[in-house]
């Protein structure tokens, strides 16, 4: 496979000066936007099909949180690679998700929603979460957008309260550097390194990104 992937342009040279103090007003702080009802009926299909108990906090199997899914590549690999787990790929399109089709293994759900909304409501009602994948973000590169990046975000704290087991992976340095610095505000050790052979890609963007020899990044949570 051949690719011509333009690397990611920004106006930032490193972590952005005003990350820190985001991070802390938003963990000092509530976020109070109200949560849409559209967003409540997803939460609840996830509760039906993780058999989630509100009572004891349980559910049937453990599960796999793949945010920004896109078309559902990495959850259906995911969902292969862990049988025995429960597999949730979220994205607010629901575009991206119908273009490969549904649901292909019967522990994988694929749901359109908010995740701003749906982030808070899984930390609110308590539901045990092993594994938490955020694959290839959109970055936002422009230093003013910083704030649309997840950890410039006010749901970074639900983001990092759903569950300590987090994989974060991008073609932008940046990214995961700022990332990990606001894990570390939370007292959250994590680990960045390189990803040197990505086959089977995870997502389309990773396998394009790949061949088109950009260096890919991960960043996993200790």
């Amino acid at each position: 496979m051949q690719a011509n992937s333009r690397a990611i342009v920004s106006n930032q040279e490193g972590i952005h000066k005003d990350l820190e103090s985001i991070v802390l007003k938003h963990k000092n702080s509530q976020f109070l936007k109200p949560i849409a009802e559209h967003s409540r009926q997803a939460f609840e299909q996830i509760c039906q099909f993780v058999q989630f108990s509100d009572v004891d906090k349980t559910v049937s199997k453990p599960i796999i949180f793949d945010a920004c899914c896109g078309v559902g590549e990495s959850s259906r690999q995911l969902a292969q690679k862990f049988p025995d787990h429960c597999v949730i790929g979220v994205d607010k399109s629901a575009d991206r998700l119908n273009r490969q089709g549904r649901e292909d293994y019967p522990n994988l759900m694929l749901l359109r929603a908010d995740l701003n909304d749906l982030y808070r409501l899984l930390v609110d009602s308590q539901m045990p979460i092993s594994q938490h994948k955020i694959y290839y973000p959109n970055p936002w590169p422009k230093s003013q957008h910083i704030k649309r990046r997840w950890h410039g975000a006010p749901v970074f704290k639900q983001i990092v309260q759903l569950c300590p087991n987090i994989e974060l992976r991008s073609n932008w340095l940046i990214y995961l550097q700022e990332f990990q610095a606001g894990l570390t505000l939370y007292s959250i050790k994590s680990q960045l390194s390189t990803i040197e052979n990505p086959l089977p890609a995870i997502t389309p963007f990773e396998a394009k990104y790949h061949a088109s020899g950009q260096t890919l990044y991960c960043l996993q949570t200790l």
